[in-house]
Order: C-alpha cells, then structure tokens, then sequence
C-alpha cells in the first residue's frame, strides 16, 4: 500500500472517531451532589432540577456557551475546581473572605435569611437560653455551622453536624433533633412537604450578625478560579443582564415556595 494510500484511510478513520465522538462541554457546572431542594434534587428520572439548575441553564444561555452539570460532593467540590475538574461552582455557595482566599466569586445571585424550625409546638423562643441543652442540626461546612458554632454552642446548645440538608430534616421530624438551622428557603420547601407539615414549624427567622461578615458573607455567588478573570466578568455581565431582563423573577415564579423570600439582583 502507497504512503497517500494509508494516509488517506488514517484521515478518513480520524475523521469518523470525531464525527462519533461525544461532544465535549465548554463549561463544567459544578453542583452539590448532595440533595439541596429547591435548588437542586434529583427527580424520579435522575434529573437535576430546581431553582439553581434553572438559573444556571439560563446563565450559560446568556452567555452562548454549552455547559455540563457535573454533581460533586459538597465537601470536595472547591478542590475540584481549583484542579480543573468543573469551571464553575453553582451551589448555594456563600461568598466569605476565608473561601475568597482560595477562589473567586461572581456578584451575589441570590441571598436568604437564616431560620430555625422545630416541632410544631407552638414554642416560638429559640434565644440561646431557651435553647440550652437542645440539639441543634445544621449541614457541615455552612454558615450556619460557624453561627452555631459562635452564638449557639458557648450558651450550652449541643451541636449536631449532617453532611446534607434532608438528613438533618429528617433527624428532627424523627425526635432525634430539638430544632435545625439552615438557609429560610430551604426549610420553607421542607415545611410544604407532607412529612414537615406534621412534625415541624418555622420558629424563628435568624439576624445576620452585620459586625461579623464572616459568618455569612455576602449572599451566594458562583465561584470561579483566581485566574479566571475573563470568565468571572462574563457571567457577572450576564447576571446583570438577566437582573434587568426580569429573569430572575421568571425562574422564581416556577417555585411558589420561593416567591418573596429571596433577596435577588436588580440589575442596577
């Protein structure tokens, strides 16, 4: 066989293993691999879905570029960023200066208030006295960790750590917790299930220590790599423009539990 000969069959082989070949992402999305509804779950079919899945679809459409979930346990998901193994951090993520020191954040697209549920008693006081000697649950390597740790814990509150959000609601509609903390709108969602309407009720909406900005940063951004610059300021352009356009309100309005209780960009 002449050299042409073989060249031209190596060519046309090379030509079909990439006409055949997946296509590969342009974005890898990290998640949380853990369940975090509304905001991210799976669905009866493996699906992601919810309000963070929504927003980050309608940010890689705005910036024309096809992205790929990629669900990744919580507890690991900075260092697959930092290794190149997802481009993005698209999880529920709060922007503190002690991950800024590893990672890089978009503007907020989103921020809640802390709340505390409980058993449906009627008993609304959950001061750090009243909760003395109650078990509180909260999801390991949160906000609210390092708000319990700091405000609750010193004033005799036993703390219990999860690895997931429904396992700490799960512990307390069970009678092994007194109360859990954890993002408002979270736990809204929990309360309008069936299993959170017999059990549990909202027992309090938590202040933001405003002279501790460490505990719960400054709402929730995407995080991006350091270097990563161009990136960053592409998806805070679009962020923008989606505040402006009203597509915030618009992936919103799919989550009734949702409706009013989130703080969103504006565009401004």
């Amino acid at each position: 066989m002449k050299w042409t000969s073989r060249f031209a069959i190596g060519a046309a082989f090379a030509a079909l293993l990439a006409s055949t070949a997946p296509a590969m992402a342009d974005l890898k999305i990290g998640i949380s691999a853990e369940p975090y509804p509304p905001f991210a779950a799976q669905d009866a079919t493996g699906k992601w879905v919810g309000w963070e899945i929504d927003f980050a679809n309608a940010l890689c459409a705005q910036i024309n570029e096809k992205c790929d979930i990629v669900a990744t346990a919580w507890d690991g998901i900075i260092p697959a960023l930092t290794s190149k193994q997802i481009d993005v951090i698209i999880a529920s993520m709060l922007i503190t200066e002690k991950r800024k020191q590893v990672i890089d954040f978009t503007q907020f697209y989103y921020d809640t208030p802390p709340a505390i549920i409980g058993p449906k008693d009627g008993n609304k006081d959950v001061s750090p006295a009243a909760m003395k000697g109650k078990t509180l649950g909260v999801q390991v390597s949160t906000g609210h960790e390092r708000y319990a740790t700091k405000y609750l814990v010193p004033s005799g509150v036993e703390l219990k750590t999860y690895s997931t959000q429904d396992e700490a609601n799960n512990d307390l509609a069970a009678g092994r917790l007194d109360f859990v903390l954890a993002n408002s709108s979270a736990l809204y969602d929990f309360l309008d299930t069936d299993q959170g309407k017999a059990c549990c009720e909202l027992k309090s909406i938590v202040e933001k220590p405003k002279d501790d900005p460490g505990i719960y940063g400054e709402g929730v951004g995407a995080g991006v790599r350091k270097e990563d610059t161009a990136l960053k300021d592409k998806l805070n352009a679009a962020i923008t423009a989606m505040a402006k356009a009203g597509k915030f309100d618009e992936i919103t309005k799919n989550y009734p539990q949702l409706v009013g209780k989130m703080t969103l960009p504006t565009g401004n």
